[in-house]
């Protein structure tokens, strides 16, 4: 098998198990673009349009996507001190709660590869991989570069 074809079989199953861990714990309906935004608000708030921009998207795929956030309750537009006129995206709770089973089931997933492949393989693995995205334009992984394949 290729090997980026293996490296994305790789990314849907372990995006799949993510998803249904999430799910378990009551966090339905995420969409792939939720995972960007959360990650980019979790830094700073912005508004809809600087979200646009940072993730590389146009304004109304960022709006599509804020109003989706907002409608399953995991962002919300509070006035912006420096702009009244302007709207700022923040975490909700909920969205918090989200990024702490997300990190925590990054952790787990990792350490039970390691239980059954060994520590020093996974280290590897970890290395080409983190190889592989320093040759990236944006090596922080906060842009939306990752598309289902």
């Amino acid at each position: 098998m290729d090997f980026g074809i293996l490296l994305g079989l790789a990314y849907n199953q372990f995006v799949s198990e993510l998803h249904d861990y999430l799910g378990e714990l009551g966090f339905t309906h995420l969409k792939p673009a939720f995972g960007f935004s959360f990650k980019v608000l979790a830094v700073e708030s912005m508004t809809t349009s600087g979200l646009a921009v940072r993730l590389g998207v146009t304004p109304q795929g960022a709006a599509k996507t804020v109003e989706e956030m907002v409608a399953a309750g995991f962002v919300e537009r509070v006035p912006d001190p420096a702009d009244a006129r302007s709207r700022l995206l923040v975490l909700t709770p909920r969205a918090h709660a989200l990024l702490a089973a997300g990190h925590e089931f990054h952790q787990e997933f990792e350490r039970r590869l390691a239980a059954s492949l060994g520590a020093e393989k996974v280290g590897a693995l970890r290395e080409v991989l983190d190889a592989i995205v320093e040759r990236s334009d944006s090596p922080d992984g906060l842009a939306r570069t990752l598309r289902q394949l």
